[in-house]
């Protein structure tokens, strides 16, 4: 089963390869540059900016100079005018009123009407549940194909001064590659967030082989049995071997447990024995093992004397090996830090069976409930979209206590930004509970120092947090 622990850390390593490869959502810097085309470009770049919250229905003006519009509501919710609304260039673009915008006054109404019985906008609307790329395609369409030929826009952008029709295009063509690079760094976050599913997944899956190990290396003993009694010079010992571990019972427990063959199925989990090396190597080592030994010389007595067998041989033999390790880095790039969680797991489970007097045990889900479930993919959303925000509260107590921010850890930054959006969007987890966690995450995948920092880092974070009324945690 997929616990919280497990969740955490992978919420933690996907925000990590996040944060370092994404592209953030910028509008370009005003050019240094004598240009006059490439200076009014930039000028164009704005107010095509506040041009399209315009059309959004977003108020762009003073209080003289009201919204003129009456904006369709599926216009209204588009995501690309929500993300530039919150923009701080552009607010304070409106907030100072330097701009050229109030130009196209006369021009919003024909430019809207426009907009309304265009093709792409006709077929954005038939679309329910648009994503953030429909929205780039649909803006920059009207961009390029409307606004950019509208004579209207021009001829008012011509009474403003220092018109240059160049410059003119190369604003228009400069706000498309924003809203297309900008679509692609949300097309990121969502392969991230996919990437993270992928990854409680495969958790559940190492869960899931542990069990197919057992029965393939039961299969692989039959295998080793038979061709040692084909042999042209078999001896006794081949002839008449000790078959106490060909009819485990545990084994055959697993083989025809059906819940466990659906599981395999449907999270289609590879076989250990499609690796011939790694299971007749991992056979040797469990029948060279003293838990081997000890075992095969007891007489048989049943499910729960098996089960307990393997369990002593995953724990002591088979889950600390390095051929193990070795195997899983070919299988999966996420099971070396999932192996002793879901070993544990697997482990419980084996002792559910020996103790089950041959009742079915069903094996665990792959998450406890609904809320666990939830946990992962909500939590990796809340440290993305709050990441600015959480980054200057680290920030704040960083210089507090004379931190040199370009010399901390980056994985100290990650790993306090997902433990910032659990304590503030999770009021049910106690704080201690939190801090701990991360504080342990710290210790295994950061710096030998960090664990401490952190910690004290935290504190400080939550109290001010109290403080502000942001959060209520003891």
């Amino acid at each position: 089963m997929v616990n919280r622990v497990l969740i955490r850390i992978k919420v933690v390593q996907m925000l990590y390869s996040y944060l370092l490869t994404r592209s953030e959502f910028r509008l370009n810097e005003a050019p240094e540059t004598t240009s006059r085309d490439k200076r009014y470009a930039y000028t164009v770049y704005i107010d095509m900016v506040l041009l399209l919250l315009e059309l959004s229905g977003y108020n762009v003006k003073s209080n003289e100079r009201p919204q003129k519009l009456n904006v369709e509501r599926k216009l209204q919710e588009n995501k690309v005018a929500k993300a530039l609304s919150q923009n701080d260039a552009i607010r304070t673009a409106i907030l100072r009123g330097n701009t050229q915008v109030g130009l196209l006054d006369d021009s919003l109404p024909s430019l809207y009407n426009k907009i309304l019985e265009s093709k792409v906008y006709i077929d954005y609307k038939k679309n329910r549940n648009t994503e953030l790329g429909d929205d780039v395609i649909l803006w920059t369409t009207i961009l390029e194909t409307i606004i950019a030929r509208d004579e209207s826009v021009t001829d008012a952008l011509r009474k403003g001064g220092d018109f240059s029709l160049k410059g003119f295009q190369k604003g228009i063509k400069d706000l498309c590659n924003t809203l297309m690079s900008y679509a692609d760094s949300r097309e990121f976050f969502k392969k991230a967030k996919r990437d993270l599913e992928d990854s409680l997944d495969k958790a559940y899956e190492l869960y899931l082989s542990i069990f197919a190990m057992i029965i393939d290396l039961t299969d692989e003993h039959e295998r080793r049995l038979e061709t040692a009694k084909q042999k042209h010079l078999a001896t006794s010992d081949d002839r008449n071997p000790n078959t106490k571990l060909l009819f485990n019972q545990l084994a055959e427990y697993l083989r025809n447990s059906e819940h466990l063959k659906d599981l395999l199925d449907e999270y289609k989990v590879k076989r250990w024995s499609e690796s011939s090396h790694f299971i007749r190597s991992m056979l040797d080592k469990v029948i060279e093992s003293d838990v081997y030994k000890a075992y095969v010389e007891q007489p048989r007595k049943g499910l729960e004397e098996d089960a307990e067998f393997w369990r002593d041989a995953l724990r002591t033999v088979i889950l600390p090996s390095d051929l193990l390790m070795e195997e899983m880095e070919d299988q999966s790039l996420y099971w070396n830090d999932d192996l002793q969680t879901m070993g544990t797991f697997a482990l419980k489970t084996l002792r559910q069976i020996a103790q089950s007097g041959g009742e079915t045990v069903e094996l665990l889900p792959k998450f406890k409930d609904i809320e666990d479930e939830k946990f992962g993919p909500e939590l990796f959303r809340y440290s993305v979209e709050n990441q600015p925000v959480y980054r200057q509260y680290i920030e704040r107590f960083i210089q507090h206590n004379n931190w040199d921010p370009e010399r901390l850890a980056f994985m100290d930054i990650v790993i306090m930004t997902t433990a910032i959006a659990e304590i503030i969007h999770y009021p049910n987890i106690p704080v201690a509970v939190s801090v701990n966690e991360y504080v342990e995450i710290a210790n295994n995948y950061s710096t030998e120092k960090s664990g401490g920092f952190i910690n004290g880092m935290l504190y400080n974070i939550i109290k001010y947090l109290n403080d502000e009324g942001i959060i209520h945690k003891a």
